[in-house]
């Protein structure tokens, strides 16, 4: 059995994996997002997204943010090596939008906002308040649950290298 911190520094790279192949998804086929979460109306990048390139031992930082900022420099960073750390991101169902940043390394989330709820009026109306918004949390958690998953089988097939690394590249050099 692995100890746990060998088994993290090994696979931490899935993570920063996971969001480049996001950001590439976002870009090319959300038809594929809609099929890991139905209620998807749409998933995009949100003011912020920040790239790592290491280089020997040095490691590069890109960090674009900005709600009308361009991302060619972080298509030039993937094309240098960079993988994406950390994504603002913006998932909308119907009419509700929840917003989030999600690192890379740990999957772990900050920043989230998520839907209004109903108005509270009365004492008795605090509990219904709060279990909506723990239903909400949960539902952002969720998604990235299943994102996940979805990456993860993708990624341990063999399709993988026959035609989703190959759709990239051609992206990341465009």
């Amino acid at each position: 059995m692995l100890d746990v911190a060998i088994a993290y520094n090994r696979y931490k790279f899935i993570g920063n994996e996971f969001l480049t192949w996001l950001w590439f998804t976002i870009d090319n086929d959300q038809a594929s997002l809609k099929a890991v979460d139905a209620s998807i109306t749409s998933l995009y990048l949100g003011n912020r997204i920040v790239l790592e390139n290491s280089i020997n031992d040095a490691s590069e930082i890109i960090t674009i943010k900005g709600d009308d900022a361009g991302l060619e420099e972080g298509l030039l960073s993937l094309r240098k090596g960079a993988v994406v750390v950390e994504m603002n991101l913006s998932y909308k169902t119907d009419n509700q939008e929840w917003k989030f940043t999600l690192k890379g390394e740990s999957l772990s989330f900050s920043g989230l906002k998520v839907p209004e709820t109903g108005p509270v009026e009365t004492n008795a109306d605090i509990e219904g308040m709060v279990l909506e918004k723990a239903f909400l949390y949960e539902k952002a958690i969720e998604l990235v649950n299943r994102l996940f998953n979805f990456f993860l089988q993708l990624r341990s097939s063999v399709e993988w290298n026959k035609k989703t690394v190959p759709h990239i590249k051609k992206w990341i050099h465009s």
